[in-house]
Parts: C-alpha cells; structure tokens; sequence
C-alpha cells in the first residue's frame, strides 16, 4: 500500500511515541492545563482528498492544499463561501502550507516524508496569481518544505518535520540560511505582528513545544510553551495567530485544537474529537467569518469552529 506524504507523517507519529519515553523532557516550563469553553463547530466541506493546509484569498474562496492517497501528485483546490468547488492549481507535488499576501498565493511543494528522510532538495514556493491564475516559482532546493510564513522584509521561512535541519530563511535570489537554530522537528508557521515573532510548533520532539522567535534576533533562545501530553501523540501541526498573540494549533494524530497563551504559558483545548486535523486559519473575505477558525483535516473536511 502507497502512503501519501501526509498520512505517512501521522503513522510515524504512533512509531516514534514508542521511544519518546527514553528521551528527556524539552527544558521548557509547562503550565497547568486549564479550563477552556468549548467551540461550536460546524462542517463546512467534506469529500476532499488529504488536505494539509488552506488559506484565505481575500476574494470569497478558501484555497485547500490537497494530497493524494496514492502518492500521485496533488493540487491546489478552490471552495468559495457558498459552496462552490474549483481547482485552483493542478499537479502539485506534495503540496504543503499555502499564505495569501494580496493578489499572489504562496505555497509549498516537495512537502514528502520521502524527500525529509533521503535528504532530497526537490522543494520549491510557489506563486499564484489569484486574478490571472499564473504560478510562477519563487524559490527552489529545499528539502521537505511543510510551514510556510512571511516576515516583514519579505523574506519567506519554510519549516522542516522530519530529519535533520530546522527552519530555513529564503531571500531573494533563492538564498537559503538556517533560522532559529534551536528549534527542531518544526512544523506550523504564523507570524505574530503585534509582537512582531514568528510562532512555530513543534511535531514529533518528545514535548510538543509551540516558540516564539524574537523577528529581530532569531538567534536567541525563543520563548516556549508546552502542550500536555506526549509529542509524537499530539503531532503538533498547522497553527495560526489570533490579534491578541495567543495561538492556535492543529493536534494531529491527537484530534484537537489547542489555544496556547505563549506569555503566560497556558494552554487548552478549544475543540476535541477533530480526527487528523492538519491546519487552521480565522476566516478572511467576503463570506468567511473572520471570528471563527476553519480546521482541515487529512480526512478531507473543513470544519468550522466558533467561539462562544
């Protein structure tokens, strides 16, 4: 049987949960979890392939990075506020997490537990241009390229789960340099403006760490907090950042959505029983509720969550 990049990730999660235990604790406080009131949720799609990660066009659709059970190439589809499905991009390989800044959609490609563990380079950012429907490459040669944020000058970071390395800086002219060398294992990317740091979760170290680098000095210990429980049965994933910092993060292989409060240390879960959930981003356009978050799934749903 084929396993696709996605699912791949996720069946690796239960192995290496058998050896996290021989393993230290990240040397990170945790606090205690606490109480946190229950989202409403509402499925908004279902029927879709393994879907890894989405994001608002700011034009009434939700762009949806679909992977293939079968190992074939994927795409980039289109669902619009009332309903209706397109494909946006097609033969895409291993699509992974997808930022929309104005009239382009940058995404991933090469998102492949294969390309992590042989150390293949065949990663690429893409460019959409949402009005004309062009893709363009922006940047190539990495290597298993999941996360996907922007920083303020413009400079693109892409995340790693799988193998050595950590995250990468690409500016332009496609040069790549290490960042937040600290980190490992990275996986969920979002850039924090009001605090000017980039949130990045953790997915198969032996604590599920969720960071916070400083934009100005990447280089020094990031801030961290801890989700409860074993790392590789959380499976950290997508996250995103609400206007008050706090984060939000996708709980793979443990089906849930947690908040986590980076300054305080506290986290909890705002939704449970959400199987395989891969990314999730608050609503963006016409149509999209910008107070609630939509969840995808490797199952093939989105889902949303509203606050209560």
């Amino acid at each position: 049987m084929t396993f696709s990049p996605s699912m791949s990730r996720a069946l690796a999660a239960v192995a290496l949960a058998a050896t996290a235990a021989v393993f230290p604790t990240a040397q990170t406080a945790s606090a205690e979890p606490v109480s946190c009131p229950q989202w409403t949720r509402h499925t908004v799609a279902a029927g879709y392939g393994i879907l890894e990660n989405l994001g608002f066009d700011g034009r009434g659709n939700l762009l949806l990075a679909e992977q293939s059970a079968t190992g074939s190439a994927g795409t980039l589809q289109r669902l619009g506020a009332d309903g209706s499905r397109s494909v946006a991009v097609t033969g895409v390989e291993g699509p992974g997490a997808i930022v929309a800044v104005g009239d382009t959609a940058y995404f991933t490609t090469g998102n492949s537990a294969t390309s992590a563990l042989t150390d293949r380079a065949d990663g690429t950012i893409q460019a959409l241009h949402l009005d004309s429907g062009t893709v363009r490459t922006v940047a190539t040669g990495l290597t298993m390229p999941n996360g996907l944020a922007q920083l303020p000058d413009g400079d693109f970071v892409v995340s790693r789960d799988i193998g050595a390395g950590t995250l990468t800086r690409v500016t332009t002219g496609n040069i790549t340099t290490p960042y937040a060398p600290t980190l490992s294992s990275t996986n969920g990317l979002a850039f924090d403006t009001q605090h000017d740091r980039l949130i990045v979760s953790t997915t198969f170290n032996p604590a599920s760490v969720i960071a916070a680098v400083d934009y100005r000095d990447p280089e020094s210990p990031p801030l961290q907090a801890v989700i409860p429980g074993v790392g590789p049965l959380n499976s950290a994933d997508d996250l995103t950042v609400a206007p008050d910092g706090k984060a939000y993060v996708t709980l793979n292989v443990a089906g849930s959505v947690q908040q986590v409060d980076l300054d305080t240390g506290r986290t909890c879960a705002i939704a449970d029983n959400l199987p395989l959930s891969s990314s999730a981003r608050f609503g963006s356009g016409p149509g999209w509720d910008p107070k609630s978050l939509y969840v995808t799934s490797f199952l093939g749903t989105v889902t949303e969550l509203t606050p209560p």
